[in-house]
């Protein structure tokens, strides 16, 4: 089993080559931007040529939730372009194509788990470049399972974690967002997630069961209670403040609440999720 992933150098494409060993029968490749840039259609179709895989991860994507707001055409070239470049490939060459997508499609006004029949709302160039990568993946090529995912962390790339960690060397005293409340994801589960996902297919490629998922670790918090939750695992002596979101403008709206339910993915591949809380503990 061939399965090509993008964005290699990212914390999801590393977090996937962390556990690529564990599965001996799954021939991985790994593209960062200069090997495969999904933004360009023959640089898409010369890998899928040379490798043949069954399978894409699309761990590429523009991230830059703030900055997107003042670069809309490069967040859409990564995000919708190349999503969209990516499934015509794989539709040539009848791949299945997994796509990270994201929380930021919804507007974070309700305040029970959001499910995959949920009407996405996007409020920022971030979000709304995400949900046309869906959209496109979905008119192009019917093979692609759509994994939604929310707070995204570990102990590669840039994330918030490491954001915490970096300033309390620097710092006395934080103060965190208390107002948002969404789901810490270890980019290692979700990364487990994404080739069980593959092994399953493989199994019973028959089975219709494409489509949009979601996946996140089990629980819930704020920002706040994450940052004091990653102070504590590390044994860090800091002052942590609780404050509202209009004490932090940022470029981008957040959503205020965005915890994603996942009874469909557990049900579907028998995916075991674990709570947030636990697996920010495992982290060495």
């Amino acid at each position: 089993m061939v399965v090509v992933v993008t964005g290699a150098n990212g914390q999801l494409g590393q977090s996937i080559q962390f556990i690529a060993n564990n599965y001996p029968e799954i021939h991985f490749i790994f593209c960062d931007s200069a090997t495969l840039d999904i933004t360009n259609i023959d640089s898409c179709n010369l890998i899928f040529a040379t490798y043949k895989p069954d399978f894409c991860i699309n761990a590429a994507a523009y991230t830059a939730v703030d900055r997107a707001e003042t670069e809309p055409e490069k967040a859409f070239e990564v995000n919708v372009l190349g999503a969209k470049n990516l499934a015509e490939v794989c539709k040539t060459h009848d791949t299945v194509l997994l796509h990270v997508s994201t929380d930021f499609v919804f507007d974070g006004k309700k305040t029970t788990p959001y499910t995959e029949q949920d009407t996405p709302h996007p409020t920022g160039v971030y979000g709304q470049t995400k949900r046309e990568g869906e959209q496109a993946i979905q008119q192009t090529w019917e093979k692609h399972y759509v994994v939604r995912t929310s707070w995204v962390y570990s102990q590669f790339g840039a994330n918030f974690m490491k954001t915490m960690l970096r300033l309390a060397a620097e710092r006395e005293s934080l103060s965190v967002v208390n107002d948002q409340i969404g789901t810490p994801t270890h980019a290692v589960d979700l990364a487990v997630c994404l080739v069980q996902i593959c092994i399953t297919n493989n199994q019973q490629p028959a089975t219709n069961n494409y489509g949009i998922y979601n996946y996140s670790n089990e629980g819930q918090c704020s920002w706040f209670e994450f940052a004091k939750a990653i102070f504590d695992k590390n044994n860090i002596k800091i002052q942590l403040h609780p404050i509202a979101t209009s004490e932090y403008p940022t470029a981008a709206n957040r959503p205020a609440y965005s915890v994603l339910e996942k009874s469909k993915i557990k049900k579907v591949f028998g995916i075991e999720v674990k709570n947030w809380e636990e697996s920010l503990a495992a982290i060495q």
